[in-house]
């Protein structure tokens, strides 16, 4: 698979070593803990324990994309070894990432005309976003050419579902998804909002669910509603946390238990920084195959 390159970028939350094995490069986001700046580089920096134990004792949190230089950077590095890239970038309802992306292809394929870059916006984030990497590389592997390999991104990125929640709304306030007052009432009441990405990869809050336990049990049921083949459903399940492991353990037991066909065992990833710094502790995310989103 020499001729071109899969590539995204640290906000799909995958391991180092599931990346390595798969043979997926990606590039680095940034962010900035408590006024000092790191790089987005899979917990290397920083332990994912000590930024969520810092985020959970007040310390502020900010993120920045990754630039059009980068970009540029990054990829003429493959181009030199006279490959072409297959590029996804985290969804543009998060980020205006796919820009600068973009913006670095037009530029490089005037300085390599013999070479060619692909850039899709996933329409995905976090784990989601690398079970769409991950299916690529299957297909990758099974001999698909690069621009096969980006016509199938395209046309199938949006039968990736995303479905979390959050037993903390202290971030989800802070980032204005969820008001102040509504914010207070909610903690008081035990509300855990059931969020999910929607056909513009924005976050969505869908439902407000009293208790931990009954949203779990929710996300559990929008996989049985909206995954390929609903009870029999095959393909690969991921789920990512953050800080909050038994929460993902539970979720993950409910769905290998609802879903006796899946491939494997449900594969639970943590939330990164970048993500991590929107989210804040307490968030359990479930990924799927399904059906294609329009809302």
């Amino acid at each position: 698979m020499g001729e071109y390159i899969l590539s995204c970028s640290s906000t799909a939350d995958l391991r180092q070593e599931h990346l390595e094995k798969r043979d997926i490069h990606y590039i680095c986001f940034h962010f900035e803990l408590a006024g000092k700046q790191y790089m987005d580089d899979l917990g290397k920096s920083i332990s994912l324990a000590e930024f969520y134990e810092s985020m959970a004792q007040g310390a502020d949190t900010k993120t920045s994309q990754i630039n059009v230089e980068e970009y540029e950077q990054y990829f003429e590095g493959f181009l030199k070894e006279g490959k072409d890239i297959l590029h996804l970038t985290l969804s543009s309802g998060i980020s205006g990432t796919v820009n600068s992306a973009l913006i670095a292809k037009d530029t490089l394929q005037e300085k390599y005309p013999d070479r060619r870059i692909y850039v899709v916006d996933s329409l995905a984030a976090s784990s989601g976003y690398g079970l769409l990497m991950d299916k690529l590389a299957d297909l990758r592997d099974g001999g698909m050419d690069v621009r096969q390999l980006y016509h199938w991104a395209e046309d199938n990125k949006l039968k990736l579902q995303h479905w979390f929640f959050t037993s903390d709304l202290t971030y989800l306030i802070r980032g204005g998804r969820v008001s102040k007052a509504a914010g207070i009432v909610g903690s008081v009441l035990s509300i855990c909002p059931l969020l999910n990405v929607d056909y513009m990869g924005r976050l969505i809050n869908r439902a407000k669910v009293r208790t931990k336990r009954k949203v779990i049990q929710a996300t559990v049921e929008k996989m049985k509603e909206h995954a390929q083949d609903g009870a029999d459903y095959s393909g690969k399940c991921y789920i990512s946390q953050s800080a909050c492991m038994e929460d993902a353990i539970a979720v993950a037991e409910m769905v290998e238990s609802a879903f006796p066909k899946l491939q494997g065992k449900v594969e639970i990833n943590d939330i990164g920084t970048t993500i991590g710094s929107h989210t804040g502790p307490g968030t359990v995310a479930l990924f799927f195959w399904g059906d294609e989103r329009v809302d």
